[in-house]
């Protein structure tokens, strides 16, 4: 490997080309998810019902998505391993999702129903476009090259979704520099512009950075299993390849290993990540200022360290570094728990940059290494379930602990007991055997004509 785009995962066009779409759907991720609407949300479009309400119906909203997507996801997943629609699909949720997107420029207070349609309609969107974008990535990646391609996605996310949302939060917070409405006396209409231009500059990016992978990346050929026909009903075929999932598999135990081990270790992830915000503002005190950069820290210093973990990868064996990443996690959460001050709030934020991206972009490769790369659509769907489900069980522990020992404190030092979980469960991933399996079944299927 001596061009240095191969030891980073981005050694052809296609691959470069896949990896910049994480860069574009990660203005979603920053600026609509994490950051800059869930601020306009409370205090602009729900801020008539109040603090407490608002926070409810955000929630709410988070988990219909939630729902959506798990009902959806593995039936489109299937299907486009049936028929080759992967990209076509891909687009057609981008499409969609960046309508929803440019959608919210027209909300403004009190437009709670419409904006609430808008949010959900992104969630979905975006998600339904990472199933079909993450079961590309055993098509364009070798087994000895996976873990650096996958963090490569992860690290040009991190590094795309962290430029758009400095460059939201510089117009919000100076607009006068942008030639933008300031000072005192603005209506709501120009007090408001400056967030509303932030979510048209996430369709913008958002689309801008899809066409690189529709130009470049190839349709993945689709296969058919052995006891199936051309021809048949593509809607039946996916249903019945869902049961057949569900009944068998054993077929792919190890797969399905590492999807529970995801879910532990991911869900105290996902929390580490939701809370961070309620635990610095609630705790510290933090202003959106300071809670914002913290945000900006971990994705700057979560571009080297993910493509670190891909090299990693390597070096180590894929799931050995996933234990480094969780073994860093218990470290972080016990930090939260004595930290005392802002500047101990931005090394925390550091020391979730060095390992959240790799961390999970490991998981991705592993996972798409004990899978046949035929039924990635599908297998991916599932994944994607459980990614999005990681999350509900740690705030759960945290509420619990909460109400137990009346404190965030104790609370956020419970959910280690989630990775300690998943880490023992990944511990009991055979992967060499896992990896057999799926070059098996691979073997027996079919090219659909």
């Amino acid at each position: 490997m001596r061009n240095p785009l191969d030891r980073l995962g981005l050694r052809t066009r296609e691959q470069r080309a896949w990896a910049m779409y994480d860069w574009g759907i990660s203005g979603v991720q920053t600026t609509i998810a994490a950051a800059i609407f869930p601020f306009y949300f409370a205090q602009v479009i729900a801020a008539h019902v109040g603090s407490q309400a608002a926070q409810g119906r955000y929630a709410l909203l988070n988990s219909i998505s939630i729902a959506i997507v798990a009902m959806i996801a593995p039936i489109l997943g299937t299907l486009a391993d049936y028929i080759p629609v992967k990209k076509r699909l891909l687009g057609g949720f981008t499409v969609v999702g960046s309508a929803f997107v440019a959608g919210l420029y027209l909300v403004q207070g009190g437009q709670l129903l419409l904006g609430s349609i808008l949010f959900v309609g992104i969630l979905v969107a975006s998600t339904g476009a990472m199933v079909f974008y993450e079961a590309l990535l055993p098509h364009i990646a070798g087994e000895e090259e996976m873990d650096r391609v996958s963090a490569a996605g992860y690290a040009l996310g991190y590094l795309g979704g962290g430029l758009l949302l400095a460059l939201n939060a510089a117009w919000i917070v100076r607009p006068d520099l942008f030639g933008l409405p300031s000072g005192p006396d603005l209506s709501p209409a120009q007090a408001t512009l400056p967030a509303r231009l932030a979510f048209l500059s996430v369709t913008v990016w958002w689309l801008l950075f899809t066409v690189p992978l529709m130009r470049r990346v190839p349709e993945p050929v689709a296969k058919i299993l052995p006891d199936e026909d051309v021809g048949v009903n593509p809607i039946r075929i996916s249903i019945r390849r869902l049961y057949e999932t569900f009944r068998d598999l054993r077929g792919y135990k190890q797969a399905f290993l590492m999807l529970l081990a995801f879910l532990l270790y991911n869900d105290g992830i996902a929390t580490v990540q939701r809370m961070a915000v309620i635990y610095g503002s609630e705790t510290l005190g933090l202003g959106a200022g300071a809670l914002i950069g913290g945000l900006l820290l971990a994705q700057m210093i979560g571009v080297p360290f993910t493509f670190l973990f891909g090299l990693m990868g390597g070096w180590l064996g894929t799931r050995r570094a996933i234990f480094v990443g969780i073994a860093s996690y218990i470290v972080i959460v016990t930090f939260a728990f004595f930290m005392q001050t802002a500047t101990h709030f931005f090394i925390l934020a550091g020391m979730v940059g060095l390992v959240q991206g790799g961390t999970q972009a490991l998981s991705r490769s592993l996972f798409a290494r004990l899978i046949p790369r035929h039924r990635s659509g599908e297998f991916f769907g599932f994944y994607s379930v459980f990614n999005k489900f990681a999350g509900i069980v740690g705030p759960l522990i945290f509420w619990a602990a909460l109400e137990v020992f009346d404190s965030s404190r104790p609370a956020i030092l419970s959910v280690i007991v989630l990775f300690v979980a998943g880490g023992i469960l990944l511990g009991r991933v055979k992967v060499a055997e896992g990896e057999a399996a799926a070059r098996a079944a691979e073997a027996e299927a079919r090219v659909v004509a």
